[in-house]
C-alpha cells in the first residue's frame, strides 16, 4: 500500500479539548500523534496546534472523520499526493459542517467534470449568479472564508514542503 503524508491544522479548540483532540487524530491514524499548541489570537479561551503525520494513502479521510463530531473544531486536514492516489483536503466549522475535495500535486482544488457540468446547467436555467453560486461551492470559498482569519492570525505561515511523487 501507499504511504500517505500530511498535516493536521486546528484553527481552534477549546483549551480542555485539546488533549482529547490529539487522541481522536492519532486514532484515525492508528499511531499516536503530538501537536504543537499555542493560544489563538482571535478567539479568547481556545488553542490552535499542527502536526505532520504519515501512515497509509487514505489515512488523510480517517483523521478527518475522527474530528468530525467535535462541533467547536475549525480544522483542516491535508493527505499530500502519493504514487497513485491523488490527494484530498478536508476544512471543518462549526457552522458549514466538513468540505472535502480531491487536490493537484501543487495543493489546487480539482473540481470533477460532472461538477463543472452541473453548475453550467444551473447557470443556463438560472443565471450566471447561480453559476458563480454553484462552482463557489464546490471549491469550498464558505469554509475558505471562515477559516482564513484563523489562518491569518497564526502568525508567519511555516514552509510546507511538499514530497515529490512518483
Amino acid at each position: 500500500m501507499a504511504v500517505g503524508r500530511g498535516w493536521i491544522l486546528i484553527h481552534s479548540a477549546p483549551r480542555a479539548l485539546a488533549p482529547h483532540v490529539e487522541w481522536a487524530a492519532g486514532r484515525g491514524l492508528g499511531s499516536a500523534l503530538s501537536f504543537s499548541w499555542e493560544a489563538q489570537k482571535i478567539m479568547p479561551n481556545t488553542v490552535r496546534g499542527e502536526a505532520a503525520w504519515q501512515g497509509r494513502a487514505g489515512d488523510g479521510a480517517a483523521i478527518a472523520s475522527a474530528l468530525r463530531g467535535w462541533e467547536h473544531l475549525r480544522y483542516e486536514v491535508v493527505e499530500e499526493p502519493s504514487e497513485g492516489v491523488d490527494g484530498a483536503r478536508w476544512m471543518h466549522t462549526p457552522d458549514l459542517g466538513i468540505f472535502h475535495a480531491q487536490t493537484d500535486t501543487a495543493g489546487n482544488i480539482v473540481v470533477p467534470e460532472d461538477r463543472i457540468r452541473s453548475a453550467m446547467a444551473a447557470g443556463r436555467h438560472s443565471g450566471a449568479f447561480e453559476l458563480t453560486r454553484e462552482l463557489s461551492l464546490a471549491l469550498g470559498q464558505a469554509w475558505d472564508d471562515e477559516l482564513e482569519p484563523f489562518r491569518q492570525a497564526s502568525g508567519p505561515n511555516p514552509v510546507v514542503w511538499l514530497h515529490q511523487v512518483g
